[in-house]
Formats: C-alpha cells, structure tokens, sequence
C-alpha cells in the first residue's frame, strides 16, 4: 500500500509543476518581447521561487531564453522547433501545395514553401518548373536559414532575441559557396534590407548562378510559420515582379491559415 501512496503522491506533485511550467510558455508565446521572472510571477499568479525553478528548468534544455543583460526571459530555440513542427503537419502542405504549383506555373520557374527548424529551413512543398536550372531544394531537405530566401523572410519577422539566440556568434554560420553572412552584425544588417524590402533575397548563396526571393507567411499571432520562394537563373529575371507574385502567394495562404 506504501507504494501506491508514494505514486499517488509522486504524480500530485508532477501535475501541477506541468501545469505551471505550460503557462509559463504560453504566457511567453504571448508576449510581444521577452519579460522579467517577476511580471510572469505576478500575472500568473504563481510564487516567484517556483518560477525562477521552472525558468532554470527550461533554459536549461532550451525552451526559454535568459536575457541576462535586461533580466528578461524569452521562448528558446527548442521552443520554436515545436512550434516549426507543429507548422510542418499536413495541413500547412495541403495548403501551400495548389498555391504553389499555381505560383510555378505563372512565372514559369521552380517555387517552395519552407519552414524553420532551429537554425534551417525545412522545404515542405517543392514545384519543379520544365526546362529551368536542377535545384538542390526538395521536399525533406534542410538548408541554413540564413544562406536561403525563405529562412531570411522569416528570420526578418522573428523577435530579434530569437534571432540572438539562433545565432550567437560566427560559429553559427555555416557556408556552402563562400557567400552570404557570417557574423550576426551582418545578419542583422541584411534582415534590417529585408524588413524594409518587403522581402527577402538570395543571389549564388545557396547554389551558384541561381538566385531567389522569398516572403514569409505568419499565422493568426503575427509568428512566420513559413516561407514561399522562387528560385531563378542569376543571369536573367525582374525581381520586383517575382517579389510580387511571391508576396501575393504568401498572402492568400497566410489568409487560409487564419480562417
């Protein structure tokens, strides 16, 4: 019998540490910008030592991030790979997939859909066009966030602290042709264009010769979910009418996913 009680016990204690420790990320996803322990403590009503525990907790396998310059806390990368794996089921690519075969057939060049995981982007949805350049982009295959179209577009619309906190130092920058940013002032300059751009670019970075544009497309929280993308030959193409047609794909399926 004492060791059903110890069970019993063991399990009363678990539940409402769960409990607490899924408030305190959905209170986090719900913020606009990372806050002190003492205002999560405060509008969750929960004791400031079982919130300092569960942040140690959290931090320590990466769901929260401790800002510790401003004694703040924000969701971490392990977080966002949930949310990116949520993002990559089957109704995201049931979604996209008509959309971008439309995007494809219009412009006549090859067209993908992506999500982040970590520090990559993850195509979903892959639209071949007849008779133009072999891609290395396919469904299932990741590439560095930064180096691509699509990562950039929803590295852009990202908290800067999560883009801090995926990118820390040089180390995290990854090269495939010897172009493209390697430190995270540069980073950050080239999201600042793509902010003010409307959206993002790609030339010889991820493949030689071939360029891309891509715009991310955000769910009901405003949080980039996905990127849609055209890649074309470097020698060729209008930017700024491919930079159209993207966006205006970007914004249909944004307007699916709220519904």
């Amino acid at each position: 019998m004492s060791v059903i009680t110890d069970n019993s016990e063991t399990h009363s204690a678990r539940v409402p540490a769960a409990e607490h420790t899924l408030r305190i990320l959905s209170y986090l996803a719900g913020r606009p910008a990372p806050v002190a322990a003492s205002a999560i403590a405060r509008d969750l009503e929960l004791p400031r030592s079982t919130v300092y525990h569960l942040l140690a907790t959290l931090a320590a396998h990466g769901f929260v991030l401790h800002l510790r310059e401003d004694r703040r806390w924000g969701l971490g990368t392990s977080a966002f790979e949930l949310s990116g794996g949520y993002a990559r089921q089957q109704p995201l690519a049931r979604l996209g997939r008509p959309l971008v075969a439309a995007l494809s057939d219009r412009l006549g060049e090859s067209a993908h859909l992506a999500v982040m995981s970590g520090g990559d982007v993850l195509y979903i949805v892959e639209e071949r066009a007849p008779r133009r350049p072999a891609l290395i982009t396919d469904v299932g295959v990741r590439l560095p966030a930064h180096l691509t179209a699509t990562g950039r577009a929803m590295l852009a619309a990202l908290p800067r602290e999560q883009v801090r906190a995926l990118y820390p130092s040089a180390a995290a920058f990854p090269d495939r042709t010897g172009h493209g940013p390697r430190t995270p002032r540069e980073l950050r300059e080239l999201l600042r264009e793509v902010r003010a751009r409307g959206y993002a670019t790609e030339n010889s970075e991820v493949a030689e010769g071939l360029r891309s544009v891509g715009v991310a497309v955000a769910d009901h929280t405003g949080w980039p979910v996905a990127a849609v993308a055209v890649t074309w030959p470097g020698d060729g193409g209008d930017e700024a009418r491919l930079a159209d047609a993207v966006a205006e794909t970007a914004q249909t399926l944004e307007s699916r996913l709220k519904r």
